[in-house]
């Protein structure tokens, strides 16, 4: 015990003095934490996946009806932070950090957002090495914690989920291949499809790349990006895949998307369409702008009302209103609510009134 708390302090103190001098790297990070962490442990045995941590409580998910059920069969719904782009923000992928997010901040689940067309993104100049190790941190430290993980294959500035689609499928057999044994791996294929890509684009490359991880994993739960930055749901919903255990994402901004696209929601959950909303704002759609708490409210009760799961944008210090941590705010975790922004404070209490089931 004692030498874990010294090798997480060791830990903490290098990544302050390396944000405070701007030396920060994936590399150096990787090089530091690697000397010190030990491969990590199964859920079962590990000393911070307890008998009523998430995984360990409830197993293996499933799609059923609007959303998901647990081992037991009993509705469960995922709640937790999505990190911002890990190539810019690897700082956050730590044990302590997922530690505050599990014990403090009462989630269940983390998104690790991987773009793959912006600048060192995985397919655009990225050190693909360097990204994938960070992944494969992610998936250890929420394993240990006995959290949920998704791997957020993060389209954006490429639109079209196929202008990567050779990547995609080889990144996602490694990591099907590497966590077909895990009960708490999610994939998300696409994240925003965007820019006039039609459903009929995405559902072709969905029929590439799920098979590649069903070959793996046979029961993965996997997300699949809808139309017009994951809003056109109701696209999905005429026209869904033919296999089990997908669910289409649902993103939305409180400042932006308010009665018209809860109303898409409401009726496309009606058609029987799985929803999860992998990533959600109290801002604009800019992910900046002023907050919009109420209609954030209203957001989350629905979702909570039908069991959603949904993961809130985004786990970073960036000087913008989505971000949950101030901007000068360097600690990676044990945050204090002085240290949060506008939406972070917010979003923090959300997460603690609102009750795992």
């Amino acid at each position: 015990m004692y030498v874990k708390k010294y090798r997480v302090l060791l830990i903490s103190l290098l990544s302050a003095v390396l944000l405070t001098t701007g030396t920060f790297s994936i590399s150096t990070s990787k090089a530091f934490a690697d000397s010190l962490n030990p491969p990590p442990v199964p859920v079962s045995d590990s000393p911070s996946a307890t008998s009523s941590s998430p995984v360990a409580a409830h197993g293996n998910l499933h799609v059923d009806g609007p959303g998901l059920t647990d081992c037991h069969g009993e509705k469960y719904q995922l709640r937790g932070m999505s990190t911002h782009g890990i190539a810019w923000f690897p700082q956050y992928i730590t044990l302590e950090t997922f530690c505050t997010l599990r014990d403090d901040w009462n989630t269940n689940c983390i998104r690790l957002a991987m773009y793959t067309e912006e600048y060192n993104g995985y397919c655009s100049g990225g050190n693909q090495d360097e990204l994938k190790a960070l992944i494969q941190k992610g998936v250890d430290y929420a394993t240990e914690l006995g959290m949920y993980v998704i791997l957020d294959w993060h389209v954006l500035n490429d639109r079209d989920p196929n202008v990567h689609k050779t990547e995609a499928r080889a990144f996602f057999q490694e990591m099907s291949s590497l966590y077909k044994n895990h009960k708490n791996v999610l994939y998300e294929i696409c994240n925003e499809p965007n820019s006039n890509v039609t459903w009929d684009s995405i559902k072709s490359y969905a029929r590439e790349v799920i098979p590649v991880i069903r070959a793996n994993d046979p029961d993965a739960v996997i997300i699949v990006g809808t139309p017009t930055w994951s809003q056109d749901i109701h696209q999905a919903a005429s026209a869904p895949l033919e296999y089990e255990n997908v669910l289409y994402a649902l993103h939305f901004y409180a400042a932006t998307h308010t009665d018209w696209l809860r109303q898409r929601l409401e009726t496309c959950i009606a058609q029987g369409l799985p929803v999860f909303v992998s990533e959600f704002g109290t801002c604009d759609a800019s992910g900046n702008g002023s907050n919009d708490f109420h209609q954030a409210a209203q957001w989350l009760d629905l979702l909570d009302n039908y069991s959603i799961s949904y993961c809130c944008w985004n786990l970073a210090n960036k000087a913008e209103a989505s971000s949950v941590l101030s901007p000068d705010c360097k600690k990676i975790s044990g945050w204090s609510l002085d240290e949060l922004s506008e939406s972070g404070k917010w979003i923090f209490e959300q997460f603690r009134s609102r009750s795992l089931h």
